[in-house]
């Protein structure tokens, strides 16, 4: 593989916080925002008269070009600058959530949600990229656990707006908010950030076109299995030309001597295992989540806001352990705070999956959510730190992109397979259903994420 050295501008000095608030307010804009419009649904299908059809796209429109495209934008980056694609992601992000909020068609949202997805798949690799660059090596563990931390607040107060929002506010203002934040982060991030670019100068068209086809039909398969079928129609279909697609990009990856995947990054122990963990923690971990979300709501009777304030142990921990793990991670090892963030997690889940009942009582399950947030926030940050450390640093880029685009896919794969298993054993009929079918799924969940502290407990010492 012919590359060239990367660029090193000189770096300029700037305050840490500032640098914080340049890749963490598009980071925390994202993910808020599609935790959000999950849960103001119900408002957005009454103003816009739309069917459950058109509700699953306003999600759905999002999420695929999303992790379609991940890979995408940091090969991009890598080649035509990270702070460059990380600006244009961020402002088309803003365009499109003003576009969003004028929507008055459900088609109008979904093609603006579609483009939402765009420009989050340019800012969730390369903010991590960006940082780790404009921020001296001393401080890149603590950097990443507060930007962690970050992450956490936005999934922490995503189920709480949106309940707000669901329950009497404007649903326009869920992207009209995002406007003003925006622009403001237009600004840090232009003032805050450094050019950079990864080693390899020539684009590779046919990659491109190649993995963002093959994941778009794996992730689209994967999302419509448990309602369309599995064994019929057309997922069988998007699965097998998704896979052939991937192979086919592994493949030309393997033979071009300037790839936008070297599949060199996987010999090395550390980033191929980091991935695999990666892959367990959110299959098992979001899979879960999205059913645990419904049973307050369908089993209890509660309203969103009530349902996302009971969630806020699990949710909110993260925001908080986060950042200590960046703190303590050199002390006590990446490796050993990935297992143990692995154990509490499936520990909690399997503590949820056994005490959940029609009637269980709040009491029986706090206890459980605080120990699967505190699983989450100690392996978010080290997770992230892992995979750059694993890499060079032409190659962070790239790395970073692999990495989010194997946890998107994990989080579709995760809430497809629960919820078949939910489906299989379970359903909406009455209480005592819903409840048959969430056991059985969540426990799975717990046991998939348990299959990925072993894995963990394998990375090298030195993680």
């Amino acid at each position: 593989m012919t590359t060239l050295a990367p660029e090193r501008p000189a770096v300029r000095t700037r305050p840490l916080a500032l640098v914080l608030a340049a890749v963490g307010i598009p980071t925390f804009m994202g993910s808020l925002d599609n935790l959000v419009v999950s849960t103001a649904l119900p408002v957005i299908r009454t103003d816009l008269g739309a069917s459950i059809t058109d509700l699953q796209w306003f999600v759905n429109a999002y999420t695929l070009p999303f992790a379609a495209f991940l890979l995408t934008a940091a090969a991009l980056g890598d080649r035509l600058g990270r702070r460059r694609m990380f600006l244009a992601g961020i402002a088309l992000f803003t365009l499109a959530s003003a576009g969003a909020a004028l929507a008055a068609e459900p088609w109008q949202l979904t093609a603006a949600r579609a483009l939402q997805g765009l420009g989050g798949a340019a800012i969730a690799p390369l903010s991590l990229t960006l940082l780790a660059q404009a921020v001296p090596d001393h401080l890149r563990n603590v950097a990443i656990g507060i930007w962690g931390g970050i992450t956490g607040l936005g999934v922490a107060v995503g189920p709480v707006v949106g309940g707000a929002v669901t329950e009497g506010l404007d649903w326009n203002w869920i992207f009209w908010i995002n406007v003003p934040i925006g622009v403001l982060a237009l600004v840090l991030a232009a003032v805050a950030l450094d050019e950079s670019r990864g080693g390899a100068r020539r684009l590779d068209p046919l990659g491109l076109v190649l993995s963002a086809s093959g994941m778009l039909l794996l992730v689209w398969g994967v999302v419509d299995g448990p309602e369309h079928g599995w064994t019929s129609g057309r997922v069988p279909v998007m699965l097998g030309a998704g896979v052939a697609l991937i192979t086919g990009f592994l493949f030309w990856q393997h033979r071009n001597r300037t790839p936008m995947l070297p599949l060199t990054l996987f010999k090395s122990r550390s980033f191929s295992l980091v991935n695999v963990v990666t892959l367990t923690f959110s299959a098992g971990a979001f899979g879960s989540v999205f059913l645990l979300a419904q049973f307050f709501q369908v089993v209890q009777g509660l309203s969103p806001l009530e349902s996302g304030l009971r969630t806020l142990p699990w949710t909110a921990a993260p925001m908080v352990v986060a950042p200590l793990a960046g703190i303590f991670g050199a002390r006590l090892g990446m490796r050993n705070l990935i297992v143990a963030g692995q154990v509490f997690l499936a520990g909690g889940i399997l503590w949820i999956g056994l005490a959940t009942t029609t009637d269980v009582t709040y009491g029986r399950l706090v206890g459980a959510f605080l120990l699967a947030g505190i699983g989450m926030g100690l392996t978010f940050a080290p997770i992230s730190t892992v995979t750059l450390a694993s890499v060079s640093e032409a190659e962070r880029g790239v790395a970073s992109g692999a990495n989010n685009t194997i946890r998107e896919f994990g989080i579709a794969a995760g809430v497809a397979a629960l919820s078949s298993i939910f489906s299989t054993y379970g359903s909406f009929a009455s209480h005592q259903d819903f409840v048959d079918g969430l056991v059985p799924a969540v426990l799975t969940g717990s046991a998939v994420i348990a299959v990925g502290a072993l894995v963990a407990a394998r990375l090298p010492r030195s993680s």
